[in-house]
């Protein structure tokens, strides 16, 4: 499978997810809202686009960590002599991993995507969980600050002159997450809305 048709893979769920979280989220729900019921309220689409867009972060970041495994032992993946080559950036040593622990960004993304898909899934099952406000709170925050990573991911990656596809769809996925927790959080705070079955 070439490169391009996996970042396809990913990309799509993830945009797909975003619509979802989106004000268009009804509109773009509302033919599948009889087979998947969830869908009918705005907590079940903004919960159901997150669930969406957090498990194909989770597979985006994987596939980078991935990548950058393989660079380090010796091999390529999607190497090009054009602007979108990853494994210039995934296999630069200094780039590719934070600057403070010295942790791969692909585990991190791993990291944080599993939290967002562990704080969905305890919204989903009890949404009025005692600390629901708080799961919320941490995935505005968690992706709050993933914006800030991809401010400087992005400087690595002007710097370099490359862009990483892989990277790029694990950024948008971010940002997806965020408006969706985002929206989650004004719904969360109308109690009556939150509740409607």
């Amino acid at each position: 499978m070439s490169s391009n048709v996996l970042v396809a893979v990913y990309l799509i769920p993830t945009l797909v997810g975003f619509l979802i979280v989106s004000p268009l989220g009804n509109s773009v729900t509302s033919s599948l809202a009889d087979r998947f019921p969830s869908l009918k309220t705005a907590r079940g689409r903004l919960l159901s686009g997150l669930q969406l867009i957090s498990l194909a972060g989770f597979a985006v970041s994987t596939q980078t960590l991935w990548i950058s495994s393989k660079i380090s032992e010796g091999g390529s993946f999607c190497s090009s002599t054009s602007t979108f080559s990853c494994d210039d950036l995934l296999g630069n040593s200094k780039l590719n991993v934070d600057p403070v622990f010295g942790l791969s960004w692909g585990l991190i993304g791993m990291a944080t995507f599993a939290l967002l898909l562990f704080i969905v899934f305890v919204l989903k099952q009890e949404p009025n969980h005692p600390l629901s406000e708080r799961f919320i709170n941490i995935g505005v925050l968690t992706t709050g600050i993933g914006l800030l990573v991809i401010g400087l991911l992005v400087s690595y990656e002007i710097q370099e002159e490359k862009i990483c596809l892989y990277c790029t769809t694990a950024h948008i996925a971010n940002i997806a997450a965020f408006v969706g927790f985002f929206r989650l959080r004004r719904l969360h705070e109308k109690r009556d809305e939150w509740n409607k079955s």
